[in-house]
């Protein structure tokens, strides 16, 4: 019998992964908090906001019910905005059931606190429930469509990422296991204020040296953070690291890539936010990494331009320049 699987949040990313569960055969529910926009999407049986190319199959179904989509699941996931995970969780520990298994596909840090999201999760629900992070280089829309992708699925414990993986993977969808929860994570939430770096960059028309210059180097900023936090240097080298950097950072499907293109190009913040449409994740994460990195010291020398761009009203010129004149280095 097929374990059921309840995805919170109906966004893209929650839409895409809830119709991956069900292609591989998975009975999935996916809750959702606006109910004229999951009425919608049970009658026309396919999410028309975000991923209309890619209809529901028939093991999903969709709910405003938080208590109904919990009743018969044994995992959960969550996939909300990381400003709302928290937020998110309190709401499982007050539901009618206590859940078994917790998943989450949320990337970042969170602000208030600069905790990563297994951490806010020990806090919320304790240390009791099996957690496992779905993480990589995966835009929701191919992934909707079913064209060929691969993730990574990071716990302590083994055989949950095992079987998570097994429950996914399908011809066209392959899962990866990581036991490195923490290099999971802070490539993730990493990975998207340097997508914004070489948004700006592209908007600025700087070409393809300065981009793979951005990417090279915010890898090392990246595994410098997550090193610091604990994580395995070896995890930034693969899909949750390099793979979703590379991605975000050079395909316009990429939410904080658009939002740095459009600073590049002459917006402020607020009129680049307003063009996107959607959370623009890496506007949260430039904060919560920036005041990460300068708690426990680590050089970030990209991340930091890019939070003075986002939040010190630096332009992105001026980003550029700093970041050309700091003093020559060994790489």
């Amino acid at each position: 019998m097929s374990r059921r699987m309840a995805v919170l949040g109906s966004g893209s990313w929650g839409t895409a992964l809830a119709i991956q569960f069900a292609r591989a055969g998975r009975d999935t529910i996916m809750w959702g908090i606006e109910t004229d926009e999951i009425a919608s999407m049970a009658k026309a049986r396919c999410n028309k906001t975000y991923l209309p190319s890619a209809p529901f199959p028939d093991r999903l179904e969709v709910t405003t019910d938080l208590d109904a989509a919990l009743a018969g699941a044994e995992d959960v996931l969550v996939v909300v905005p990381s400003h709302a995970f928290r937020e998110t969780l309190q709401r499982l520990a007050g539901a009618a059931k206590q859940i078994q298994h917790l998943a989450w596909a949320t990337k970042g840090f969170e602000t208030e606190t600069g905790l990563l999201p297994h951490q806010v999760a020990e806090q919320v629900l304790g240390e009791s429930i099996p957690t496992a992070v779905l993480s990589g280089p995966t835009f929701a829309a191919e992934v909707g469509i079913g064209l060929p992708s691969a993730m990574v699925i990071a716990s302590a414990d083994a055989a949950f990422a095992l079987r998570l993986a097994e429950a996914i993977t399908t011809d066209n969808f392959r899962a990866y296991t990581s036991t490195d929860i923490t290099g999971v994570e802070v490539g993730g939430a990493t990975k998207n204020v340097l997508a914004i770096g070489a948004g700006i960059s592209d908007g600025l028309g700087f070409g393809a040296n300065t981009r793979i210059a951005l990417i090279t180097r915010g890898l090392v900023e990246m595994t410098r953070l997550g090193v610091a936090l604990g994580a395995k240097k070896d995890t930034f080298m693969g899909l949750s690291g390099m793979g979703d950097l590379v991605l975000t950072c050079t395909d316009d499907q990429s939410r904080n890539r658009r939002f740095g293109l459009a600073l590049g190009r002459g917006a402020n913040v607020e009129q680049a936010r307003g063009t996107i449409g959607q959370v623009v994740e890496g506007y949260y994460a430039a904060i919560a990494v920036h005041r990460v990195a300068k708690r426990l010291q680590v050089p970030m020398p990209i991340v930091e331009e890019i939070y003075r761009v986002v939040y010190a009203s630096a332009s992105p010129q001026e980003a550029v320049i700093a970041l050309m004149r700091r003093p020559i280095s060994p790489e």
